[in-house]
């Protein structure tokens, strides 16, 4: 299919309905779009923004022609959306990514081994479809070792670590003993990401390095830029900006990586959208990484990354609300720190309910902006008590 421009007042359709989602919708009603929704879900974070809700599930491909055949082009919020739906939506309009990009990184065990085919460092890992596979592996690989479910795995779900060849039996049983992928344990340094975009014509930009860290498997906080060496931070947007070739991804790409205490990057996981980890980027970039994915879907020019300041984003999880609504005021009268909520109705334990990004007055401040987030971290009751 030929792509063309699809300029201000078309219609993007979007296949999920989370918080990524609201935030596209959101540059995209900006910038002159219109923006329909399709989920399983109602008066969702995404619906709540867009001019039209469909409610359908995702493998139901004739409401998924119907919705396609209302919009000019179509985009994804999250990976665990079937690949046959993305197929049967580009029979009718252009969709980035392709369902050849979600194929490949909706899957562990294809992710990892389309990386490696490809020449990238990946975390050693071995594929398990039995426990007699499993007891092989972790002999080769060694304990600890962390057991992740093939699919549907995201904030620590669907994975559980291996200290002793003793659990892994048992561990592999609470996983369904299904399809898995066993993991060397990787004693790193730190964690890094990079969210980067390319354009239909190949162009492609990034947001620089930034880093990580997680508090039971999900994302804590994301310090921007990262802490490293001129010749890492190079070397990583290196491996990132392959990738993106690799897999002609049009759209925004995200490549997770870990830092080895003796300066190696390893890849541990790709995520073909909007991440988590670049939030801040609505906040201290010319162009956020949720326009540069609409500027891609619709064969527009990739905008600036240029970051205005440093800046620092923590996830404001449900157990905030566990002794009810938070005081946002002790939050809002820090004057560098800005509010986002996603409009979720139900705070559960570790469910993502909105964000904070603390900005700095200087470009490479990280450690001030994250000053000024720990500040907020502490205001009233906001924060997860466990910080």
């Amino acid at each position: 299919m030929k792509h063309e421009r699809i300029l201000p007042g078309a219609t993007i359709g979007v296949l999920g309905s989370g918080q990524l989602g609201r935030m596209f919708a959101m540059q995209a009603r900006r910038m002159g779009y219109r923006v329909h929704t399709l989920s399983p879900e109602s008066d969702t974070p995404t619906g709540q923004i867009s001019d039209l809700e469909i409610n359908a599930a995702y493998d139901d491909l004739d409401a998924v022609r119907r919705f396609a055949l209302d919009v000019d082009a179509v985009t994804i919020e999250f990976e665990n959306i079937p690949a046959a739906t993305l197929e049967a939506v580009a029979e009718i309009v252009p969709t980035h990514p392709n369902a050849h990009v979600l194929h490949t990184t909706q899957q562990r065990i294809r992710e990892k081994t389309f990386l490696t085919r490809a020449g990238f460092p990946v975390t050693p890992f071995r594929h398990v479809r039995s426990e007699s596979e499993l007891t092989q592996a972790v002999a080769e690989l060694g304990c600890p070792a962390v057991l992740k479910t093939a699919d549907w795995g995201y904030d620590g779900k669907g994975q559980r670590k291996i200290d002793a060849p003793a659990e892994a039996s048992r561990l592999y049983a609470e996983l369904g003993a299904r399809d898995a992928v066993l993991e060397a344990f990787i004693d790193f340094k730190r964690e890094v990401s990079i969210v980067a975009a390319r354009a239909q014509d190949g162009m492609m930009v990034n947001f620089g390095v930034v880093e990580n860290s997680h508090r039971n498997h999900i994302l804590d906080y994301t310090l921007a830029p990262a802490d490293l060496a001129p010749e890492v931070v190079r070397h990583a947007i290196e491996i990132a900006v392959s990738v993106l070739e690799e897999l002609k991804v049009v759209g925004v790409l995200c490549v997770e990586m870990f830092v080895t205490r003796e300066g190696e990057l390893l890849i541990n996981e790709l995520a073909p959208r909007p991440h988590n980890s670049g939030h801040w980027t609505l906040d201290a970039c010319v162009t956020s990484q949720f326009e540069q994915q609409l500027r891609a879907v619709c064969g527009l020019p990739l905008g600036s990354t240029e970051k205005l300041c440093a800046a620092a984003m923590v996830n404001l999880l449900g157990d905030a609300w566990e002794t009810g609504e938070p005081d946002w005021r002790g939050v809002c009268e820090i004057p560098n720190v800005k509010l986002h909520l996603y409009g979720k109705h139900a705070a559960r334990t570790g469910r993502k309910m909105g964000h904070l990004t603390a900005l700095a007055p200087f470009t490479h401040d990280a450690a001030g902006a994250r000053r000024a987030l720990e500040q907020a971290r502490h205001a009233r009751r906001v924060w997860r008590r466990d910080s």
